[in-house]
């Protein structure tokens, strides 16, 4: 087999398109519904043969487990929220507590619920000049280790949604100097790694087992995304189990191939490609301090802090431009970005860009604040990223109790029995089982207010909220 098995068998299947008495109903034609079908292959019955007589998706298991140094690897086509929920069933019993980073994606805090664990929250500091969160500190992971012994993993997210990190290496420690695998949401650094530019990623710095996102910094196709564990601390057969349970039975194939084909690259090319995005960063970000009022958010503007040298985080509260006005601009413009809010726009750079590419961007950007400028403001934390979480049961029994829906003001002091989330980036501001406080709910009406997306309430514009009756 070649370096990308699962590449190979989509392009041999393509190649022959044979005439298939197998699902996806489609059979492959296009004049049916279009060419939005053109390219889905299923795992079984087309990359590989219902049986998998060749064995493609265990040899691309092997490779990326031999790519990352794990000692078990699975290729997932529902994203990292299908590895996080799956690492929650793996790493504790219902009941146990685990210590768990607040900023959590919600994929994560539903794993909680379904595995019945009880969460003991870590909260990263804020840096007070971008209103933006720091990574969480190894003392941090074990004072709340110490506090809860009988806690029986440790969920962090490295790196967070902005591009800060954490020591890795120095939380690992904690959690195995307390018995306790250390379980790492890596979404948002697949990448890592691969450069010395680069952070290691976390399995190699301790982590016992990683989630990452292969279609956010990688060139894979939506959905795909890496599981990978090593199990010393972790039972093999119960992470298979969880995996499988949550899994689909009919996989993509075209997305596992890509995912196969993303690493293969990663490993032949990786450090190429990823110079060359570093570089091109590196140059956006210098062009990009030279805009008056515009802060780079960086080690510069964040001293003491790390961050992802591949990623360009942008505060225009200094320059008067509202975020989400800068947004609809780019939009408008052709350059939609991964984020905006009032005071924060974030694009994603990735190693599928060019300079040319980049420089349309910048200019598109600098043209649009320029445009938008205004008096100059203070920076408001967004209430994702400075929630204080105050449980009151576990999330899994608040999640199946009783509810009742109730008017905004008189949720206040109630628990809440639904989860709500600013989307992006996706973190809980209230969950199941926590109380509903005057300042998440104030919070969240002013982040609908500035025009955030405020998502997975059962009402969308927050006049009511569903609580435990």
């Amino acid at each position: 087999m070649s370096d990308a098995p699962l590449l190979d068998g989509w392009e041999r299947f393509r190649a022959e398109r044979p005439t298939s008495w197998t699902t996806p109903g489609h059979k492959g034609r296009t004049d049916l519904v279009g060419d939005v079908v053109r390219d889905d292959v299923p795992l079984y019955g087309g990359v590989d043969t219902i049986r998998e007589r060749h064995g493609r998706l265990l040899e691309a298991q092997r490779l990326l487990a031999q790519a990352w140094g794990a000692d078990w690897a699975r290729i997932s086509v529902g994203g990292s929220t299908h590895g996080n929920q799956a690492l929650c069933l793996a790493a504790a019993q219902p009941g146990d507590e685990v210590v768990v980073n607040r900023n959590l994606h919600r994929s994560q805090l539903i794993g909680l619920v379904l595995a019945g664990l009880v969460p003991v929250w870590v909260t990263p500091e804020v840096d007070p000049d971008v209103g933006l969160p720091l990574g969480v500190s190894a003392e941090t992971v074990a004072a709340a280790l110490h506090g809860h012994p009988r806690a029986r993993a440790v969920f962090l997210v490295e790196p967070g949604y902005v591009g800060t990190l954490g020591d890795v290496a120095g939380q690992a420690r904690a959690a195995h100097d307390h018995g306790v695998p250390l379980v790492v949401d890596q979404a948002w650094g697949a990448h890592f790694g691969f450069h010395p530019a680069l952070p290691p990623h976390a399995l190699a710095v301790g982590a016992d087992a990683l989630v990452m996102s292969a279609h956010k910094t990688l060139p894979a196709y939506t959905q795909s995304a890496f599981v990978l564990a090593r199990t010393e601390r972790l039972d093999r057969d119960r992470l298979s189990r969880a995996f499988d349970a949550l899994a689909t039975t009919s996989p993509s194939g075209t997305i596992v191939a890509s995912a196969d084909a993303a690493r293969a690259l990663l490993v032949s090319r990786g450090e190429e490609l990823l110079g060359r995005l570093i570089g091109l960063t590196a140059a956006a970000r210098q062009r990009l301090r030279e805009v008056e009022g515009l802060v780079v958010v960086d080690e510069r503007s964040m001293p003491g802090a790390r961050m992802d040298p591949a990623k360009l985080v942008l505060s225009v509260a200094g320059a008067g431009v509202d975020g989400l006005a800068l947004e609809d601009l780019l939009v408008a413009r052709g350059h939609p970005v991964e984020m905006a809010d009032r005071d924060t726009v974030i694009p994603l750079l990735t190693m599928a860009d060019d300079e040319a590419d980049l420089d349309a961007f910048v200019s598109a950007l600098v043209g649009g604040i320029d445009q938008l400028r205004g008096e100059p403001r203070e920076v408001v934390t967004s209430v994702a990223w400075n929630v204080v979480p105050e449980m009151v049961m576990p999330p899994r029994d608040a999640f199946f109790a009783p509810h009742r829906v109730v008017d905004a003001d008189a949720a206040v002091g109630q628990v809440s029995a639904e989860l709500v989330a600013p989307y992006p980036p996706g973190i809980p501001v209230l969950a199941p089982g926590e109380r509903v406080t005057a300042a998440a709910v104030d919070g969240l009406h002013r982040a609908i207010a500035s025009g955030t997306q405020v998502r997975y309430a059962a009402d969308a514009t927050l006049r009511t909220f569903q609580v435990v009756a």
